[in-house]
């Protein structure tokens, strides 16, 4: 079982930049994807990106491709979001999401198994 937790989300300016964190706990996160997802009011929720835990590979969406970076600490057993260049509509809740999978292309809801509470983003103009 794998329990994650989002954290770093808040008001920003348009412009600016968040990093979102998501620590897991209960294993390791090796040999796992872990993936990126935000929901605005009214919207489905959307796939952002995902990482391989063992080899660092990541995959975007083209939505924000070049704005957003997905990293992790495998020592901290910690996932990133790096968000820059914030436009409005990147307001959402996001959450992070984990699958035992050696792999990265997993970009839908239903692929994950763990998912964390969520974090408010709100990007102000």
């Amino acid at each position: 079982q794998v329990q994650l937790v989002e954290s770093g989300g808040g008001l920003v300016q348009v412009g600016g930049s968040l990093r979102l964190s998501c620590a897991a706990s209960g294993r390791p996160l090796s040999r796992y994807a872990m993936g990126w997802f935000r929901q605005a009011p009214g919207k489905e929720r959307e796939f952002v990106g995902a990482i391989s835990w063992n080899d660092g590979y990541t995959y975007y969406s083209d939505t924000i491709k070049g704005r957003f970076t997905i990293s992790r600490d495998t020592a901290k057993n910690t996932g990133y979001l790096q968000m820059n260049s914030l436009k409005p509509e990147d307001t959402a809740v996001y959450y992070c999401a984990a699958k035992n999978y050696y792999g990265v292309r997993l970009a839908t809801e239903k692929d994950y198994d763990y998912w964390g509470q969520g974090t408010q983003v709100t990007v102000s103009s």
